[in-house]
């Protein structure tokens, strides 16, 4: 988070001033990838407001997409993705034809209009599909949506990539990669479900670099079963050798009541509350001193990544796939469970792939439900997104006395401040930062929804 100019130097010296205020974690908040969240989204938003949605795109905006691939080749016990294994070619094979016909739906409601400016794919794990498929896409989307050059990343399973899939990385010039990682650890990886040699992933980042990728990520968790401090900095010190480019520290969120494939993990295992803040500052601290400059709270970037660039230029953003340099108010939202983002509107697709493809088979949109977003609740995002992502925002008119109260915990011991009508986060508010951003979500007492632990 960037709320000092020589933030390198002093984020060494007050990342450790972190303090653990157990009062302040307690309640579960949303990671605000979206405002309003997905927990405000109803079934009074559906495929007529999408479709008006897209036809008024103007010519020339600027267009990202995102395409959902709901398939891994193996489920990990921990993961609450929207995704199932790719054992059945036939409906793998089923979804992938729907895939095609909703790029071409989409397309003729747009009629031209819109510049392509970058196409994610995530999951699940994209590489559960074979590489030829994966060529068509890309190929179908830039046809259809007359794609010039795009900005091309995509999500990878590194327990399956074959030199194929390399070859296609190569030859559609994705540019951005994510490698999930999680943990170097053995008996941690057992624990979860996810057992990948440290090995695997040293030649898979080699053969990724040589393919032309440019910006390389890697998902790590804390939190997890079998896993303490020395344990985490293990990995730590195993994926900063390795050089990525960005790394995302998540924290592991155990909730079996929700995500029932997590029943499979030894909940005796996990560490607890005070040792889960302890791995997140320990992270912190590891990754600023290797010269990673922290990003929000959770995400780490190298100093000349485009995401860090954007942090100290003001310009980083959340949205669907977290904290991004992406600036698009447009994205757009392809398989089961994606969510398209226009400035009036949020729209999801059908969760279930059965249904997303039966909308499909119709001729219709699978929007299932969405929200729309008035004027007050962009304003109320735009807040919580400078929180988030700038460490600082304008104060609202009028707070209610919870509102009040709420902050004045966070300036007493000294988190924030909040003079000249703007709410300042400090250094060491960095695990604080979606509490904090929750203080001004009017939605919030009136939601239905298991969000995680803020660390």
């Amino acid at each position: 988070m960037i709320f000092l100019k020589d933030n390198r130097l002093q984020s060494r010296q007050l990342c450790t001033m972190w303090t653990h205020y157990p009062e302040l974690l307690r309640r579960p908040v949303p990671r605000y990838t979206s405002y309003p969240t997905a927990a405000d989204f109803t079934d009074q938003v559906g495929a007529e407001d999408q479709a008006l949605a897209l036809q008024r795109v103007e010519p020339g905006t600027p267009l990202s997409l995102y395409v959902h691939i709901p398939f891994c080749e193996e489920i990990c016990w921990y993961c609450g993705c929207n995704t199932a294994r790719s054992n059945r070619p036939s409906r793998l094979a089923a979804y992938l034809d729907a895939l095609h016909e909703e790029i071409a739906l989409v397309a003729g409601l747009l009629g031209g209009h819109g510049r392509v400016r970058r196409i994610a794919f995530g999951g699940g794990s994209p590489n559960a599909i074979q590489p030829l498929d994966f060529v068509r896409l890309v190929g179908d989307m830039m046809v259809a949506f007359h794609a010039e050059d795009p900005l091309i990343s995509l999500e990878i399973d590194p327990r399956h990539v074959s030199d194929d899939w390399i070859r296609v990385i190569r030859a559609t010039k994705v540019r951005y990669a994510s490698m999930g990682v999680q943990t170097f650890d053995p008996h941690v990886q057992e624990a979860i479900g996810r057992v990948q040699p440290r090995a695997q992933i040293e030649r898979l980042t080699r053969s990724l670099r040589d393919a032309g990728i440019i910006s390389l990520n890697f998902d790590l968790m804390y939190g997890l079963p079998r896993q303490n401090r020395a344990v985490l900095m293990e990995t730590l010190e195993q994926a900063a050798a390795l050089q990525p480019d960005r790394i995302a520290l998540f924290g592991y969120a155990h909730v079996p009541s929700v995500i029932p494939r997590q029943r499979r993990i030894d909940a005796s295992s996990l560490p607890d509350e005070a040792e889960r803040f302890a791995m997140a500052a320990l992270g912190h601290d590891f990754l600023v001193a290797q010269g990673y400059q922290p990003i929000g709270f959770d995400h780490f970037a190298r100093p000349a990544d485009p995401l860090a660039v954007a942090a100290r230029e003001g310009r980083l953003h959340r949205n669907f796939q977290g904290f991004t340099d992406d600036e698009s108010q447009y994205l757009i939202g392809f398989g089961a469970s994606a969510i398209s983002q226009f400035p009036e509107l949020y729209a999801q697709n059908a969760k279930n792939a059965g249904h997303y493809r039966q909308a499909i088979a119709a001729g219709r949109l699978p929007t299932e439900r969405g929200v729309a977003r008035d004027p007050a609740s962009r304003t109320c995002g735009k807040l919580i997104n400078d929180i988030l992502c700038q460490g600082i925002g304008e104060m609202p008119d009028h707070l209610t006395p919870s509102q009040s109260e709420m902050l004045e915990e966070f300036v007493q011991r000294g988190l924030i401040t909040t003079g000249g009508g703007q709410v300042r986060l400090r250094p060491n508010a960095a695990p604080y930062v979606r509490t904090i951003a929750a203080i001004f979500d009017p939605r919030l007492a009136h939601k239905i929804g298991n969000f995680s632990a803020p660390v």
